[in-house]
C-alpha cells in the first residue's frame, strides 16, 4: 500500500468530491454537523492508495489490507453522531483498521485510545504520516485485544466497536463511565443491528436499537502477521 506518502495533497479536486459526499449524507438523514463537518476536514483519499482516490468519494466500504475494510462514509457519520462526541471526550475505539475513525475523532476534540488485532494494520498504520503526526497525547494506539479493552485508560467518555460484535464485551461495560454511551454493532442473523448502550450508576445499561449494518466480524484475541 501507498497510502503513507509524504506527497499525497488535498486539491481542490479532492475538496470538490467530499463536499459532494457531504451533501450525499446530508440527503440520507445525517444532520449532525459537527459530525459532517469532521468529516469534511478529514481528506479520506489519505486512507486509500492514490490510484483509487476517486472511489475514496464514494459512499460505500473498501477492501485494505488484512481482509479487512475502511467503512462506507455514511457508516462512520451513523455511529459518530450516535457517540454524540464532546471536545475533550476520552474515547476508546475497538477496531483501528485505516485509521479514518479515529481521524473523525479527533477532530471533533476527542482524546482517542484505538485497538487493532491485526498486527499487519498496526504496523502499516506506524508508517502512516497522517496518523504518525497526530500528538501522542492525543492519540494512543495499541495491537491488542478489543474484547478487553484497556484498563489502563479507563474509564471512558465514550467507547466505539467498528466491527460486527457477537456479545457486548463486559470488559467494555466496566471501562465505561457512569453515563457513557457505547455504540456498538451486534449480530442479528446475517446483519448487525446498531445499538448505543447508556451505563447505569449500577452498572447496568438502557438500550437504544438502530438500523441494520453489515461489518467484519469482531474476533477474540489478535493475529499476526
Amino acid at each position: 500500500m501507498k497510502m503513507w506518502d509524504e506527497n499525497r495533497i488535498d486539491s481542490y479536486r479532492h475538496q470538490g468530491l467530499r463536499k459532494a459526499l457531504i451533501q450525499g449524507l446530508r440527503d440520507k438523514g445525517i444532520n449532525d454537523e459537527r459530525v459532517l463537518d469532521a468529516l469534511m476536514a478529514v481528506p479520506r483519499h489519505y486512507f486509500f492508495d492514490p490510484e483509487f482516490d476517486d472511489i475514496a468519494y464514494e459512499d460505500r466500504a473498501f477492501p485494505i489490507s488484512a481482509n479487512q475494510t475502511i467503512s462506507q462514509p455514511y457508516t462512520v457519520a451513523f455511529q459518530t453522531s450516535l457517540l454524540n462526541v464532546k471536545p475533550g471526550d476520552r474515547v476508546l475505539e475497538i477496531g483501528t483498521g485505516s485509521g479514518y475513525q479515529s481521524a473523525v475523532l479527533l477532530e471533533m476534540g476527542a482524546y482517542v485510545i484505538t485497538i487493532e488485532r491485526q498486527h499487519e494494520l498496526f504496523l502499516e498504520l506506524n508508517r502512516f504520516p497522517y496518523i504518525a503526526k497526530i500528538p501522542k497525547s492525543r492519540l494512543k494506539r495499541f495491537f491488542g485485544d478489543g474484547f478487553i479493552g484497556s484498563h489502563s485508560f479507563a474509564p471512558f467518555d465514550k467507547i466505539i466497536i467498528t466491527c460486527g460484535a457477537p456479545i457486548v464485551p463486559p470488559k467494555l461495560i466496566e471501562q465505561l463511565k457512569t453515563g457513557g454511551v457505547i455504540v456498538i454493532p451486534l449480530a442479528e442473523d446475517e446483519h448487525h443491528k446498531m445499538l448505543r448502550l447508556t451505563k447505569n450508576e449500577d452498572g447496568s445499561y438502557e438500550t437504544e436499537t438502530f438500523s441494520n449494518f453489515s461489518f467484519v466480524p469482531m474476533l477474540p484475541g489478535t493475529q499476526t502477521l
